[in-house]
């Protein structure tokens, strides 16, 4: 099956805001339910892409693997992820696509919830090795919430009204808090495990600029060592310890744009005990040292 590529400028138009609101439905004849309604046609996203299946049931082919899905399902496909639906029975979904670069979402505090974490970063990478076990499942009541902000979201999307952009944003933003709440309560073995990785990402981007030993990080895992490494680098590319001083290197970034501290003194606000040792790891990263990133700056 040759796959397609659904490109953001169909759903957000050649200028508008990066956020979208779509709905399928399936009757008889399963008719596409809007233009460039690819439900049935194996393709991947240049955007992310949030699914809430608000009725009936489907087989969801997700890069080469199958399965079910049913009413109260809710999952996350990121960009060039290959996927489609296939035996719909009913099947009625809201897709929320947004690019979260263009967007600008908070992520440094979206991340600070284990929830978040496990459900928009973690589970999608591992939801082949759990047989999607890992995706949440909502009940009834809470269902109807999401589809109510959901509803809120597409009428903003389609009067287009003066603040509509910043309207949107922050309706995402509560969608994704309220969800990432439920993930924190889901009962399936592999949310769990999902959720305790969630936790130390979590610790990292509460208190960056911690003393942090990895043994304090397998206590909060309630993981040995090789399983933490392995969940960890896979979900993010990185080890622990790489991605906290990856995260230093962040809030230093923006300490040097917005206030007059010198260097030493950005070094220790971010964790950096030796000054020099910061201005290594900030050339080894960006490619420059902090005191040529000031200069630079507009």
């Amino acid at each position: 099956m040759k796959s397609t590529i659904a490109g953001g400028i169909h759903y957000f138009g050649l200028s508008g805001f990066p956020l979208a609101v779509r709905r399928v439905r399936t009757d008889a004849r399963h008719t596409p339910s809007h233009p460039h309604d690819l439900t049935e046609v194996e393709h991947s996203h240049d955007f992310c892409e949030l699914a809430i299946v608000t009725r009936g049931s489907a087989i969801h082919c997700l890069e080469g693997r199958e399965f079910p899905v049913t009413a109260g399902d809710v999952f996350l496909l990121q960009g060039r992820q290959r996927h489609y639906f296939r035996n719909r029975q009913d099947l009625d979904l809201i897709n929320i696509m947004y690019d979260p670069e263009k967007i600008a979402l908070p992520e440094n505090e979206l991340r600070r919830m284990p929830g978040y974490c496990a459900l928009f970063m973690l589970e999608p990478t591992y939801r082949r090795q759990h047989r999607f076990a890992s995706r949440l499942h909502l009940r009834r009541l809470a269902l109807a919430h999401v589809e109510r902000l959901a509803d809120e979201m597409e009428q903003e999307c389609g009067r287009e009204e003066p603040g509509h952009e910043v309207a949107l944003r922050a309706k995402l933003l509560q969608l994704m808090v309220y969800l990432s709440r439920a993930y924190t309560s889901a009962d399936t073995t592999e949310a769990h495990a999902l959720l305790r990785v969630g936790h130390v990402i979590g610790a990292l981007e509460k208190d960056f600029a911690k003393d942090w030993r990895l043994d304090e990080l397998l206590k909060i895992a309630h993981m040995s060592r090789s399983n933490l490494m392995r969940i960890f680098r896979k979900a993010t590319g990185q080890t622990p310890i790489e991605y906290l001083v990856r995260l230093r290197i962040q809030r230093a970034m923006e300490l040097l744009r917005n206030t007059d501290q010198t260097i030493t003194e950005i070094a220790l606000a971010t964790g950096f005990n030796d000054s020099n040792y910061f201005s290594r790891q900030f050339r080894r990263i960006l490619g420059s040292s902090p005191r040529e990133f000031r200069r630079a700056l507009p």
